[in-house]
């Protein structure tokens, strides 16, 4: 990477490309419970083996304005393949019989537990409702078994994501520089998504 970089340290990124500082987060025990409201409007239900087309419509209406697209590129036998793999949970925050986010929590490790997707529809942000989803999350990750809980998120993800895993308790470990084809010129997300973003023509 040094050697890619200029005399100040900076990279130049061609037009089309686009970068993001990634920090990975960890916790290696469960955190002090934090009080969390009660919220009989919310539930949360296990999506037992998701249709790819019912879950790529809710992971856009979650991801889009953070430029979510991995879960995009696949084809529907590869998309498949990972949401019914043995380890991989798939948890919907409802309210009102309604998806308003989305969960996926990743066992396959042994010990371990990713917290792959946490995510909520732009209306629910705001509202409280990432709180009582992580004390869930949290909950179900902590099984009998398990030392060792991490995420990581970016900095395309919501400005308050970082600061959120930090009082959810856990702490970065590492920090990685991700670089990537813009997924609105290529239409995988529509030109308008993350507005706050700079779209770049080649």
């Amino acid at each position: 990477m040094s050697r890619l970089l200029d005399a100040t340290g900076y990279l130049d990124l061609p037009p089309g490309r686009l970068a993001t500082l990634v920090t990975y987060l960890e916790m290696r025990e469960p955190p002090p419970a934090r009080p969390v409201p009660e919220r009989p409007d919310l539930a949360l239900r296990r999506w037992e083996r998701p249709e790819p087309e019912a879950y790529r419509a809710l992971y856009r209406r979650v991801g889009e304005p953070w430029l979510w697209f991995s879960r995009l590129l696949l084809t529907d036998a590869a998309l498949t393949a990972i949401l019914h793999r043995a380890g991989l949970e798939v948890w919907l925050p409802e309210r009102a019989g309604e998806p308003i986010g989305i969960l996926e929590l990743d066992f396959r490790t042994a010990g371990e537990c990713e917290l792959a997707f946490f995510g909520l529809v732009p209306e629910a942000v705001g509202t409280g409702a990432g709180r009582w989803l992580m004390a869930r999350a949290l909950e179900r990750a902590w099984r009998p078994g398990i030392g060792r809980v991490w995420v990581h998120t970016c900095h395309l993800d919501h400005p308050e994501a970082l600061g959120f895993y930090l009082r959810s308790g856990f702490r970065p470990y590492k920090l990685a520089i991700e670089v990537f084809d813009d997924p609105r010129l290529s239409g995988v997300l529509p030109r308008t998504a993350a507005p706050r973003v700079p779209l770049i023509e080649p």
